[in-house]
């Protein structure tokens, strides 16, 4: 609970992930670019927002803020709750003396990467597979001994609601099923080493069980639209089809954290995420052979590591099995060592300084929440009391709080690329290093606003001079942070 409390303090900070404004945009209504989008159109992410937007409904910003950190802390608590082992695996004791360390290499860690407690699908993604990680460990434990009763029933149907809702919350759904068959296949794989009595009932009740949480998306009426969509996420993330490949080369939460150190990009961050990725696959593969079995967490703990290897966004789902892989400290008396006052001293000493650390980067955020330096805050304002004619032609992470706050203007784009083609996705780039390109679309297309960052995330220089050299084109507006021109 104390790993968790910190979560709830370190989640406190603006709405900075600007995919959650379109996500609010599409709670009200289904936002529709002015530029075309690919077929089929699957909503994946319905029920998450149609609880942010509930939230963001009642306390705003604010309120959603507030919301999102309590549901972070509740994350880390469940997965440190319990450790998804094998009966038989004793997890590693250390001296009582050790637990300053663990706790502030905790919080140390939770600390450094804050920033990526952020309001995205992936949270409720998290939090339904920490109910996966008590659950399924202690249901698969009753059907290996085919004992039925009301509470092995009413937590099969918690878990076929929680699997029916996680389909239209995010395509992560399919972890739930992947995590069920994992638990099931190491239960039956350690039966048999230990040379238990096979029981074909208990195995049939278990794949009936696997194969009803993957049916799951054909209760929607999305059906096999919904099924196939963890597949798209997967072309994404490896880059497998021409459009996969540019999201994954451009869009920079998508690449690797080493192809970001290569590139100088947030080089603290990510050495210091490419350290504990690699020491926790060492981790695990060593704790794993060592076992001679497979245990879910050491699996768990090596597959979520190459995730966030893979991509820097899933470094959220590497974070909270890290805290749970790590050794339990033991309060038993035969292992117990003298607890030295130093100790607890230096504890609290980088503890206050942590603490410190945290209350001063509250004092630079805003009271609205909203993370003015990458959406056009003011410059949505502006617009709206400045309408134009033509159409919009928008960064894409402007994209979805322009949605929100000026709906009758349509957006070119938003942070919805599974919904744009790769022919589309690199013309879009291109016109930041192409600016006549820019300029015969927007005459053949009706273009006559642009709105581009200035700060975050801007590619937009090229572009933005050669406007200004235009006759037909001139600055409207320009704050710190975002730059309109109309034409």
């Amino acid at each position: 609970m104390v790993i968790a409390a910190f979560v709830i303090l370190f989640a406190i900070f603006p709405l900075t992930d600007t995919d959650i404004w379109w996500h609010l945009a599409c709670a009200r209504e289904w936002v529709t670019t002015w530029t075309p989008v690919r077929a089929p159109v699957v909503n994946v992410h319905e029920y998450f927002q149609l609880v942010v937007g509930f939230v963001y409904g009642l306390g705003g910003a604010p309120l959603l803020v507030a919301f999102k950190a309590v549901l972070w802390g509740a994350v880390f608590a469940l997965f440190l709750r319990r450790r998804p082992c094998h009966p038989e695996c004793h997890a590693e004791l250390v001296s009582a003396s050790a637990i300053p360390a663990r706790w502030l290499f905790c919080i140390a860690i939770l600390f450094v990467f804050r920033f990526h407690f952020e309001m995205r699908p992936v949270l409720f993604s998290l939090l339904f597979l920490g109910v996966y990680w008590n659950v399924i460990p202690w249901l698969a434990k009753e059907l290996r001994e085919s004992r039925f009763n009301l509470k092995l029933a009413a937590c099969a149907a918690l878990i076929l609601a929680i699997q029916w809702l996680w389909c239209k919350t995010q395509g992560l759904y399919i972890l739930g099923p992947l995590f069920t068959a994992l638990v099931l296949v190491a239960g039956i794989w350690n039966s048999r080493r230990a040379g238990d009595k096979f029981l074909w009932k208990a195995l049939a009740l278990r794949g009936a069980f696997v194969v009803a949480l993957f049916a799951m998306p054909f209760l929607h009426r999305e059906g096999l639209a919904l099924f196939l969509y963890p597949f798209g996420l997967l072309d994404r993330l490896l880059g497998l089809s021409p459009s996969a490949a540019i999201f994954a080369s451009e869009i920079a939460e998508n690449r690797s954290p080493i192809t970001l150190l290569m590139a100088g990009e947030n080089t603290l961050e990510c050495v210091l995420m490419i350290l504990l990725c690699v020491a926790g696959m060492g981790f695990a593969i060593w704790r794993l052979y060592k076992a001679r079995w497979p245990d879910v967490l050491n699996v768990t703990f090596l597959v979520t590591a190459v995730l966030a290897l893979v991509a820097e966004r899933n470094f959220v789902l590497f974070l909270p099995v890290l805290m749970a892989g790590l050794p339990v400290p033991s309060m038993q008396p035969k292992v117990v060592t003298s607890i030295r006052i130093p100790h607890y001293t230096f504890a609290l000493a980088l503890l206050a300084f942590i603490l410190g650390l945290w209350a001063r980067s509250l004092s630079a955020y805003d009271y609205s929440m909203v993370a003015y330096q990458r959406v056009p805050v003011d410059a949505a304002g502006w617009m709206l009391k400045h309408p134009h004619v033509g159409k919009l032609f928008n960064d894409d992470r402007a994209g979805g709080y322009l949605a929100l706050m000026n709906p009758a203007d349509s957006i070119y784009i938003d942070g919805r690329f599974i919904l744009k083609t790769a022919e589309f996705f690199e013309r879009y780039l291109d016109y930041a290093k192409d600016p006549a390109l820019f300029m015969h679309d927007a005459d053949s297309l009706g273009v006559d606003r642009a709105l581009f960052p200035l700060q975050y995330y801007a590619r937009w220089d090229t572009l933005m001079h050669a406007l200004q050299q235009d006759s037909r084109w001139h600055l409207a507006y320009r704050d710190e942070y975002f730059a309109v021109f109309d034409k």
